[in-house]
């Protein structure tokens, strides 16, 4: 197959937008209290390794570590958290990352996410 084709309107994609375009993993996760995922696409695990600071596995590892790996996080129900989410480490088969608040101190977030973009290995 070539090209992707939306029967209802005759819109055609290609194949390689698909596949590049599309995110390869992504998780929305609890980071307060025990860490827990709310929801995931080619996620295996996350740990907690302290205040603000997690590692999200990849089921199916990246080809490189020259991916994409946007975050965001808030605290449900306030409007302004003052977070910054940064990754500090890639692998192919994780990515670290810390929630920081707007004076560079690690905090727990509610509502994190982060969505990976990039040629699966």
């Amino acid at each position: 197959v070539n090209t992707l084709t939306d029967a209802s309107s005759n819109n055609s994609v290609p194949m390689a937008t698909v596949a590049s375009g599309s995110a390869k993993a992504w998780i929305h996760f609890q980071g307060t209290s025990t860490s827990a995922i709310n929801d995931s696409f080619n996620i295996s695990g996350l740990t907690d390794n302290g205040t603000g600071n997690y590692t999200i596995t990849i089921e199916n590892d990246m080809v490189n570590v020259s991916y994409s790996s946007p975050c965001a996080a808030s605290d449900s129900g306030i409007t302004n958290s003052d977070t910054m989410v940064n990754p500090y480490t890639w692998a192919t088969g994780s990515v670290s990352i810390g929630t920081n608040n707007n004076s560079g101190t690690l905090v727990d977030r509610s509502d994190i996410n982060i969505t990976i973009h990039g040629d699966l290995a």
